[in-house]
């Protein structure tokens, strides 16, 4: 397992872990980053990562990535 930020660009990967505090875990949950989907990594702006995840683009923060395990 690593922290979504490591993943490569266009790589397609599943989510095991949500870590973080309670609401943390549900506001990520609520994006669509739930454990069993897969997501990809689009592109990387200024620390920002931005992924693909139930077919929606989502643009997240290098911290939040780190809370998502692949």
């Amino acid at each position: 397992m690593m922290p979504l930020s490591l993943a490569e660009v266009g790589e397609v990967n599943v989510i095991k872990k949500v870590s973080g505090r309670p609401e943390i875990k549900q506001h990520l949950e609520n994006m669509g980053f739930v454990v069993g989907s897969d997501v990809t990594v689009i592109s990387e702006v200024q620390g920002n990562i931005i992924v693909n995840v139930k077919n929606v683009r989502v643009a997240i923060g290098k911290e939040m990535a780190n809370k998502i395990m692949i």
